[in-house]
């Protein structure tokens, strides 16, 4: 095709008129709740139902036939029976659209009578130069065209984007990302790639100026050397987060019914990971509390982590971070008493972590060792509590100040050294919380979140410096 992978992709996520073959009016159907979330959502393209039965569809006029459509007809979604797909998938290139979606499932996931209704329906879309997502997949979601062809709700626009070989976590995505205050830029359920591959995806999201970071749940590769260097080229670039599924033999044996994907062999793709500079991950959600500090955070200059927090978060961040590759150096003599001299008098004398023993000082105070151990030259990140409202003898005005004062120092901390930082809080207060989210600082209250958040800035950072040599 003359067009570039983007051209072509474009079609598909921001189509200026989208034709649904195998709409309907019972929205339990797929063709009946794909036009509804169409009709009922932000898109502002032309929508044609198609179905020989009807005439109109939720106020929509319906049209017999996809040629009989009087305007063009950019992009199609076939929720039709598979052995039905050739015939309108022909029907489809003779109109002149040029992206599709296919829903529809019973393809190679099912055996040999599908796997040639699947290349049949790629062979025909081919050579009519028409590319498409799928099949049995549940559709994309686009934020640049406000287009949602999956069944869940309309989305939440933000910088990440979500390459998917399960339809069902793309509804798990929008939770977790909606959870942690963010949201997506694209979502794209790829089933079995039957024409477009993962490979294909991940060059398109790379050029996107909406996507500044790629996740993906993968269970095969139909193009895996492409894939990889196309990975690789990218990285250089933006992050990639992949989490692998079929690692298990019993999990391998389920992709293959599933998308009809062959998992293989789980060491050899850590090392191509590895030389490609895909940071992989081992659960869903994991994958979008690690996204997070990527688009909100510097990259730091090496892997050694300043901790502040108390007690035994402290020790366990330790473990944590030093058992995901990164270094907690035990500070200087002078730097430890520069700490020290900070710190309540009860307080162990600081060796990295920093605990402030549970010491009762203000907000302002805090700040001042955050500043100082961000400062610090043996330090490349920082993992460390935030501040919290201690000032109980003020006004409510002046406390007010008095807080919103420290969490915008805090706030800059990252900015002024160049380092990222990754809170910790015990209890999440509005009038902090909406100043952190500002200044654009990820927050956990779980020390292994936050550990494997510190770990994939540090992983790209080593990545990218690896990659742009």
């Amino acid at each position: 095709m003359s067009e570039t992978i983007v051209q072509q992709l474009d079609h598909i996520f921001k189509p200026k008129s989208v034709a649904i073959i195998g709409a309907s009016s019972q929205i339990e159907k797929w063709g009946g709740r794909l036009l509804y979330r169409a009709l009922h959502s932000n898109y502002r393209g032309n929508i044609y139902p198609v179905n020989p039965k009807a005439k109109e569809i939720f106020g929509a006029k319906a049209y017999a036939d996809v040629r009989d459509i009087p305007g063009d007809v950019e992009m199609a979604v076939f929720t039709v029976m598979a052995a039905q797909m050739p015939a309108v998938m022909k029907a489809c290139v003779e109109k002149g659209v040029r992206g599709g979606v296919i829903i529809s499932a019973d393809f190679a996931e099912t055996g040999e009578t599908g796997r040639k209704l699947e290349e049949e329906t790629v062979r025909i879309a081919r050579a009519g130069n028409l590319r498409f997502v799928g099949p049995n997949c549940n559709g994309i979601w686009c934020s640049a065209s406000n287009l949602n062809m999956t069944p869940s709700e309309d989305r939440t626009a933000g910088p990440v984007g979500f390459i998917s070989q399960s339809g069902s976590f793309g509804g798990i995505a929008v939770r977790l990302t909606t959870a942690r205050e963010y949201g997506l830029s694209k979502f794209i359920a790829i089933g079995n790639q039957g024409d477009l591959t993962a490979a294909d995806y991940l060059e398109y999201l790379g050029e996107d100026d909406d996507t500044k970071v790629i996740t993906m749940y993968m269970e095969g590769f139909k193009d895996g050397k492409r894939f990889f260097e196309t990975a690789r080229r990218v990285a250089a670039r933006k992050p990639i987060l992949m989490m692998k599924g079929g690692r298990s033999s019993a999990g391998s044996r389920a992709t293959m019914s599933h998308t009809a994907s062959i998992a293989g062999s789980d060491r050899v793709l850590d090392a191509i990971c590895n030389q490609a500079g895909i940071i992989r991950v081992q659960q869903m959600e994991h994958l979008f509390f690690m996204a997070e500090p990527l688009f909100k955070q510097p990259l730091p200059k090496g892997k050694r982590v300043g901790i502040l927090a108390n007690g035994g978060q402290g020790v366990v961040a330790s473990d944590n971070l030093t058992d995901l590759g990164m270094d907690v150096p035990e500070f200087t003599e002078d730097d430890s008493r520069k700490l020290k001299a900070m710190l309540p008098p009860h307080a162990p004398t600081p060796r990295n972590p920093v605990d402030f023993a549970a010491g009762n000082f203000d907000s302002e105070e805090e700040v001042r060792v955050f500043d100082t151990l961000a400062s610090l030259d043996s330090v490349d990140a920082v993992l460390t509590l935030v501040p919290r409202d201690r000032s109980y003898k003020e006004s409510y005005s002046e406390q007010r100040k008095h807080v919103i004062d420290a969490a915008e120092a805090f706030g800059r901390i990252p900015e002024k050294y160049g380092k990222p930082m990754i809170g910790l809080f015990w209890q999440r207060l509005e009038i902090i919380d909406g100043i952190l989210r500002e200044y654009k600082i990820p927050q956990f209250d779980n020390v292994e979140h936050a550990a494997l958040a510190m770990s994939a800035l540090v992983k790209y950072g080593e990545i990218k410096r690896r990659l742009s040599k």
